[in-house]
């Protein structure tokens, strides 16, 4: 009963889950407890399991270097400790490990090597048909997003009033079929209908979603897992604080030993108004405490922005705060916090009836190019009509706009900052000047680099000077159409012919 399961090897930053059977009568996540201690020559990390179904206890670990591990799993259930080793291998192609903060503002994997967020939202694509999430895959496969927002529970909102493909807990949901389009708000945040054991999770549903943060770890793909959320009619958003911080235990256990994995607490956290600031602050130290990986953590606003200087927090997740500024406040924000800015909601391309979900695909390109300009980290979503109502900000499938088209070049361009990412530099009031992050205290009076975002505005031309001596490469970006002209090498006061068009950029990289 007590033989433990597990591999020999794995690469360094993958997972490794020791099984073993165990009680399966009464109410196991309950009723018995199982841990591990995972000693390596770097590092010892202690983690808490958790009950998979069926009789069978699980621990994971992801080890944070190569080499040989011992480790010791020790359960209630078991009549002595439980004692094994692996290796860790190695890391892969395309295994960089969890990405961290780096240089204050901006991120990097923790094997050194540079992460530029290009995030989108999409709710609940996990909570779909396997043919639809399929389909999500494939279209996140054929883009430049490198990070995902999604939910652990279902969603209920417009054109969200289906059901889902499982629920995180043993029970009985109340009827949907009484919901309309009229009078869906009436059934948000009720619990009425609803019959639930909050002490007893439904493990199918995790195990999906594991699936799920797999095939995005595929994908290189960072999995931004929404915690909690106000959009619910089941009662999930209700529970009471000895249901959340077991939920919340339960949660940790089973998916912090993925690398790819960041902690929302909330989407909109202050929409739920039985949530409190002592709350959100528990739940953060139940991260801190219970995460042995120091996965990237925030949370999400709606109207006010959460006091995102708190020590838990790793990154500012914002949504805007305006119907029309909303990258322009990343200077601001990076000064107030001084953590990197991710924009995770700045509205979303499309034609619904919500003012959060109708701009253009240039608005989203410009939002997009304006945030990355100023030193933030931009996130996209989409909300076209379907008659269907199968839209991608909730439930994935196939992209229908034009701005995720050109997210790609974007990406390119970031990728070709020197140092770890850009800061905003004042130079004009008529340009969005990004330049490379500087230490504190450095401030070189001419910069190694310079990018130069004209948005809205349409000149047809401009005359730099930042010396008489150095030599610039100069090349001419058309965001939306996706063009790179190499205009050449100039120095002193130089003239950079433009098209007079909108969305241009101009890259100004000193000569080697």
């Amino acid at each position: 009963m007590s033989k433990l399961l597990f591999q020999e090897q794995v690469e360094r930053w993958g997972m490794l889950e020791v099984s073993c059977q165990g009680p399966a009568e009464g109410n196991p996540f309950v009723d018995h407890h199982i841990q591990g201690v995972f000693t390596g020559e770097k590092e010892t990390v202690k983690t808490d399991g958790f009950y998979d179904g069926d009789g069978v206890y699980k621990v994971r670990f992801m080890p944070s270097f190569e080499g040989s591990y011992c480790f010791a799993i020790s359960a209630d259930f078991l009549e002595k400790e439980e004692t094994g080793s692996f290796v860790s291998l190695p890391a892969g192609e395309g295994n960089h490990g969890p990405v961290r903060v780096a240089d204050t503002y901006h991120f990097a994997y923790e094997d050194g090597t540079r992460y530029y967020s290009i995030g989108t939202t999409c709710y609940v694509w996990d909570l779909q048909s396997d043919e639809r999430i399929a389909q999500t895959l494939e279209t996140l496969k054929a883009s430049a997003f490198n990070k995902i927002r999604f939910c652990i529970f279902p969603k209920h909102y417009d054109y969200n009033l289906g059901e889902p493909r499982s629920y995180p807990y043993e029970g009985t949901p109340m009827d949907s079929s009484v919901l309309t389009k009229e009078n869906f708000w009436g059934y948000t945040g009720k619990t009425e209908g609803n019959d639930w054991d909050f002490y007893r999770f439904n493990p199918v549903h995790f195990k999906h979603i594991e699936k799920c943060i797999l095939a995005l770890q595929e994908l290189g793909i960072e999995a931004d897992l929404i915690v909690m959320h106000p959009y619910d009619r089941w009662g999930f958003s209700q529970m009471t604080k000895e249901q959340d911080d077991f939920y919340w235990n339960y949660v940790i256990a089973r998916f912090s030993a993925y690398r790819n994995v960041w902690w929302s607490l909330a989407n909109e956290y202050d929409l739920m108004k039985n949530k409190t600031t002592e709350d959100w602050e528990r739940y953060g130290a139940i991260l801190c405490e219970k995460d042995a990986y120091r996965h990237l953590r925030s949370i999400h606003n709606c109207m006010g922005v959460y006091d995102h200087s708190r020590p838990w927090i790793t990154h500012c997740s914002i949504q805007r705060q305006d119907i029309y500024k909303t990258s322009e406040l990343v200077d601001e924000w990076r000064e107030k916090y001084r953590k990197p800015i991710v924009m995770d909601e700045i509205a979303y391309e499309g034609n619904i009836q919500h003012g959060w979900g109708n701009i253009s695909g240039e608005e989203m390109l410009r939002r997009f190019w304006e945030a990355a300009c100023r030193g933030g980290y931009p996130g996209h979503g989409e909300t076209y009509m379907n008659p269907d109502d199968i839209l991608w900000w909730s439930h994935g499938g196939t992209l229908h706009g034009e701005s995720w088209k050109r997210f790609e070049l974007l990406h390119d361009i970031m990728c070709e900052t020197p140092g770890n990412g850009l800061m905003p530099l004042t130079r004009g009031f008529d340009e969005i000047c990004a330049v490379p992050q500087e230490a504190e205290g450095e401030e070189k009076p001419v910069k190694d680099y310079y990018l130069m975002y004209y948005s809205f505005m349409r000149p047809s031309f401009r005359d730099y000077y930042f010396d008489d001596e150095t030599k610039f490469r100069v090349k001419v970006i058309d965001t939306w159409e996706m063009t790179v002209e190499d205009r050449g090498v100039f120095s002193g006061k130089f003239r950079v012919e433009l098209p007079g068009e909108a969305y241009m950029a101009v890259q100004i990289k000193k000569e080697a």
